[in-house]
């Protein structure tokens, strides 16, 4: 099958297992490149670049957490972050350090196609989407779609691909309470999990970064038990 899905970096320290994932992921149409060590998918990224990254949490020398977090000081490239079952801590933290997504191991490699499809094509979307929007302003704030970039005032926001999509989603609504479930699925591209924290631990990201610059001032505003709420200035 032609590799026409996206260009994919698997870095996993497991060879037998990068292999299998590599294998399946290959067959679904992606062009698949692995790395077995942090600091080795650090320069495949900055030599090569990829459309998305399945980088996993635990790894010896240089952790799945360092790599992300070094890797977010020069790329914005989509992140999904292979954790270790029931570890809600790492979990919490990869979103944090502004991993997409995450799959907790052990996953099905069905599974894994399914989340790389759906971050690729949320991202693909709002690429098409941008091509007829004009830039959306609310307040200080400016969301440009078609660049994916946002800033507040004259300083630009430095976003993860799911902080902007949520953010983008906020500001299409602004003045208006979207539901978690909402945001799940129009910036994350599906429907809320039982115990997801997805939407919570993005947007808290998105807060701090805006504080940042726009002081103690409140702009996302929690709707307790419904969602958020961008505020008109």
């Amino acid at each position: 099958m032609a590799a026409e899905a996206g260009r994919v970096l698997l870095v996993d320290d497991d060879r037998e297992l990068s292999a299998m994932l590599g294998e399946y992921i290959g067959h679904e149409g992606f062009a698949v490149e692995r790395a077995f060590d942090g600091e080795s998918g650090l320069a495949q990224l900055r030599d090569a670049g990829a459309d998305i990254v399945v980088l996993d949490v635990m790894m010896p020398r240089v952790s799945g957490m360092e790599v992300l977090r070094r890797l977010r000081a020069f790329s914005g490239v989509p992140v999904l972050m292979l954790t270790a079952r029931g570890d809600d801590v790492d979990c919490v933290l990869s979103l944090e350090l502004g991993a997409d997504d995450y799959v907790q191991k052990p996953c099905t490699p069905r599974e894994l196609v399914a989340r790389l499809r759906a971050i690729l094509r949320r991202t693909s979307a709002a690429r098409i989407q941008a091509l007829t929007d004009d830039a959306i302003t609310v307040g200080a704030l400016a969301v440009w779609p078609q660049r994916r970039q946002a800033a507040y005032g004259s300083t630009p926001l430095a976003l993860t691909s799911s902080e902007y999509n949520l953010l983008e989603v906020l500001a299409r609504h602004a003045g208006s309470v979207v539901t978690k479930n909402d945001l799940s699925q129009l910036a994350l591209g599906r429907s809320m999990g039982l115990f997801d924290r997805n939407v919570d631990v993005h947007v808290s990201a998105i807060r701090q970064k805006l504080a940042q610059v726009a002081g103690e001032r409140t702009l996302i505003q929690t709707v307790r038990g419904v969602g958020y709420q961008l505020i008109r200035e």
